[in-house]
């Protein structure tokens, strides 16, 4: 009986460890960086590393949307890319779902065909080479995700690569 009483507050230590592992997993500084990288690879661009300035500055900016999660940019000094989504959205999500958008950008009209491709766009955009991203959990329940660039893309007639 006494090693029941021991061992139940250790499991539910171990426990609650897993779970704070759980949610950080897919979400640490690395993980937004191979995601990122990972799509830049396939088409012949290079590595972005992490900044922390633009981290600072990716999390004051997600602070702020803890209320309302409205996919509103910010207009700063960055290129950003967006996301809201449910309680079980991690970074990695969000930025594979900008990835996924890469079958819409036409690279020889430089456009996007039939969908959305300027989030993607934005990740493989050459000249971007430090990244910063922060995740929040909105006041409706649901995670808001942004990333942001140094130095910005997505300029109207250059290609990304």
């Amino acid at each position: 009986m006494g090693l029941c009483k021991i061992s139940l507050p250790l499991l539910v230590g171990l426990m609650g460890l897993a779970l704070a592992h759980t949610c950080y997993a897919q979400n640490s500084p690395q993980d937004y960086v191979n995601a990122h990288n990972t799509a830049r690879a396939q088409v012949g661009v290079g590595s972005m590393t992490w900044d922390d300035t633009v981290a600072t500055y990716a999390q004051n900016y997600a602070n702020q949307r803890i209320g309302d999660c409205n996919l509103v940019h910010s207009g700063g000094p960055y290129g950003e890319n967006l996301a809201w989504g449910s309680p079980s959205l991690t970074g990695t999500d969000a930025v594979n779902m900008w990835v996924a958008e890469k079958p819409y950008y036409d690279y020889n009209s430089n456009s996007c065909v039939g969908g959305e491709c300027r989030h993607y766009t934005q990740v493989v955009w050459s000249n971007s080479v430090r990244l910063g991203c922060a995740r929040v959990q909105c006041n409706s329940g649901g995670w808001f995700v942004t990333c942001n660039y140094d130095p910005p893309g997505n300029y109207q007639g250059q290609h990304p690569y």
